[in-house]
């Protein structure tokens, strides 16, 4: 498991939900966190430079509040977080410092990540904390993400994570063993797969939703952030967080859990396109013909209006949408250069067409998604 690398040390990013972390809906479990200190001190002394993005701020201040059961207004939740981002940080510092290792906090936003200029700042911070030895535990900042305690998930957060600091593993320690070829709760038939090397439509068929209350991720989130990672080149592992050794074994490459192996000759993945592809919300949708995939998978082409045939959702010029196929699967995501309106009056005309029409002749001289601005997963 030696992990050095030209003096920079490989770098590892663990993610620990809140359903594994938690021994019920407010009780973090403190002798789990102790001994997952345990594992990153051995995978840190084997030369790996550790993050983690941990999960259960809420829960640890619903424990601290004396609140037994998890409550649904907004406020609440808030205030949970508020009290719970102390006690968790607390937490993790005890648990490292048992290891003469030592902690920071760090906490994200999505709105944090949506600027650029914050983006790359967030990075060097990254860099140089790393470069101190300390280990960074990175948390949504759920007091003021409204957004993120309803539909996030520290999943995605992980993922950006691993690409601003440029990592050479994310581990996923879940509730679950990993991905299975039918829903285990189910079917006692299903089939743990190991090994995921392409990320198509028969992969996101069988991630189910969200399976706790504890949690607000499920399978298919994984999934997602797996999508990116492997064009970054980045393998990413979702093992069961329970099993012991599961950090150091996926560290050392050893079988557990799902592995999803990254391209050996990703795609050109610039930190703008990574910041595109995970850094913010996408705003709508474009649903491109068949010829256009192929120009955008095969030829790293940019997205003309011609090859667009419906536009979902409402967006300016300048925001992310994704870029799906006809079946409805998604497989890329770009800056849309025209606003929705404009878009929908623009697609399926040529260059020509456009430049006929005085109305819409602005619209022909640039792509409705410039190459430089998409990133495609396959």
């Amino acid at each position: 498991m030696r992990a050095e690398e030209g003096g920079r040390g490989k770098r590892l990013v663990i993610k620990i939900g809140s359903s594994t972390l938690t021994t019920s809906e407010s009780k973090i479990d403190y002798g789990y966190l102790a001994a997952v200190a345990a594992q990153i001190a051995e995978a840190k002394e084997a030369g790996w430079h550790p993050v983690v993005v941990t999960s259960a701020a809420i829960a640890c201040g619903l424990e601290r509040l004396g609140i037994e059961k998890r409550p649904h207004d907004m406020p609440s939740l808030q205030a949970a977080a508020s009290v719970g981002q102390s006690a968790l940080s607390t937490a993790y510092a005890e648990a490292f410092a048992a290891h003469g290792i030592v902690t920071s906090t760090v906490l994200l936003t999505r709105r944090d990540t949506a600027d650029r200029q914050a983006y790359l700042h967030a990075r060097d911070t990254f860099d140089r904390l790393l470069d101190l030895g300390v280990v960074p535990i990175v948390n949504e900042n759920d007091t003021v993400s409204v957004e993120q305690i309803r539909f996030g998930d520290n999943d995605t957060l992980a993922a950006l994570v691993a690409c601003l600091v440029e990592a050479d593993l994310m581990v996923i320690l879940s509730d679950i063993e990993g991905l299975f070829d039918a829903n285990p709760h189910f079917n006692p038939e299903a089939k743990l797969i190991g090994r995921v090397e392409a990320i198509g439509p028969e992969i996101m068929a069988v991630a189910g939703g969200a399976g706790t209350t504890v949690g607000s991720g499920g399978m298919i989130t994984k999934i997602k952030a797996a999508r990116v990672l492997m064009v970054a080149g980045i393998p990413m592992v979702v093992c069961n967080g329970r099993r012991p050794g599961a950090i150091v074994a996926a560290a050392r490459g050893e079988d557990v859990g799902t592995r999803f192996v990254a391209a050996s000759k990703p795609h050109e993945i610039t930190p703008k396109k990574l910041w595109i592809a995970l850094g913010d919300a996408a705003r709508g949708a474009l649903v491109v013909d068949e010829g256009a995939k192929a120009a955008l998978v095969s030829r790293g082409s940019s997205l003309l209006s011609v090859g667009v045939s419906a536009v979902e959702g409402r967006f300016e010029a300048g925001d992310v949408v994704d870029i799906k196929d006809g079946s409805g699967h998604l497989f890329a995501r770009g800056k849309a250069a025209f606003s929705c309106d404009e878009a929908a009056l623009a697609i399926g005309r040529t260059r020509a067409e456009l430049q006929a029409n005085r109305l819409l002749a602005s619209l022909a001289d640039k792509p409705l998604v410039h190459r430089d601005e998409l990133i495609v997963f396959e």
